[in-house]
């Protein structure tokens, strides 16, 4: 098969498009011809070295894709040869073929297509867990969702807007506003503003929630939480946090709690149920999911480099 490789750290350059052999089917998996591949910040992480990395070079990233299972390793009823799948949490998944565990196959329907599922699985998933299980949202609440028009922060306004809630976003540029402007957010402010004072004029005293996945802006985040408000920290897309000093909490009454997909997806029920419930919010119109830009797997580098940049507004997906 053909992957898009890395033997070492450093940026898009490190990457190769090369043949490696075949997966082979172990007890309990199955092997997945992957038809899309979504590409998402974890992957740069890694390649990047900022992230553990299991095994010997060449490394393959990736952990969410779609496709049809071509081998089964164990005779059972869920799944057969030739059934469209996804799944957001498997490794080695840039690359033509995927060893997939059964327990995170979840079976695509005859509407919705693999790239609509490699672009919504991952961070549809996210977007769920952060307005149902981080901070359970309600109407007539105001959210501060950063990186509003990138591939989470699309979905996660479209989300806290059918919940009922006001959303102010934060982005890099005046088109990328638009976009989160598009998918429900009712004020957008940019990065390069005075956006923390703008919040607090806006919402006379500040958000009840900040959903935070650029992690440098954390203190900021904090700064436009009202008081008794919380802050969720996902994701550090613009570098580490900075400590955070428990008296902080404590003299404003502010919460902050980590948001980790893989400790709300603990079963194979989970995983399946959950974006059974995101395939029927496409299906119903609620949630529209926006692909950025599709790349051959080959050109992978060039991919990193858009996502990298941040410049991209949805999903970047990666095409076998």
């Amino acid at each position: 098969m053909r992957a898009l490789t890395f033997s070492h750290f450093g940026g898009p350059d490190v990457l190769d498009y090369r043949d490696l052999p075949d997966p082979v089917l172990r007890p309990g998996h199955a092997i997945v011809a992957l038809e899309a591949i979504g590409l998402n910040f974890a992957d740069l992480y890694r390649r990047r070295g900022q992230y553990h990395l299991a095994g010997t070079p060449p490394y393959i990233a990736g952990y969410e894709g779609a496709g049809r299972i071509v081998a089964l390793a164990d005779d059972q009823s869920l799944f057969a040869v030739g059934d469209r799948v996804a799944f957001a949490d498997s490794p080695h998944a840039q690359a033509e073929l995927a060893l997939v565990h059964m327990d995170h196959l979840i079976p695509l329907p005859d509407d919705i297509g693999s790239d609509t599922a490699a672009a919504l699985l991952l961070q549809g998933l996210t977007a769920q867990y952060l307005v149902r299980d981080s901070h359970l949202l309600k109407a007539g609440e105001t959210a501060l969702v950063h990186a509003a028009a990138g591939g989470v922060g699309l979905l996660l306004v479209q989300m806290a807007r059918a919940a009922g809630a006001r959303v102010i976003g934060l982005t890099s540029s005046p088109q990328k506003a638009e976009a989160a402007q598009r998918a429900g957010a009712g004020e957008v402010l940019l990065y390069d503003s005075a956006w923390v004072s703008a919040v607090l004029e806006l919402t006379g005293g500040g958000v009840d929630v900040a959903y935070d996945a650029v992690g440098r802006t954390l203190m900021q985040s904090f700064e436009a939480v009202r008081t008794g408000g919380q802050v969720v920290f996902y994701g550090m897309a613009g570098g580490d946090p900075p400590l955070v000093d428990p008296r902080l909490l404590m003299d404003t009454s502010k919460t902050l709690t980590g948001g980790d997909l893989w400790n709300v997806l603990r079963r194979p029920e989970d995983r399946r149920e959950r974006a059974a419930e995101l395939f029927e919010q496409v299906r119903s119109g609620a949630l529209t999911v926006q692909v950025a830009a599709r790349f051959p797997l080959r050109d992978g580098a060039a991919a990193h480099r858009l996502l990298e940049s941040r410049q991209s507004s949805g999903k970047v997906l990666l095409l076998p």
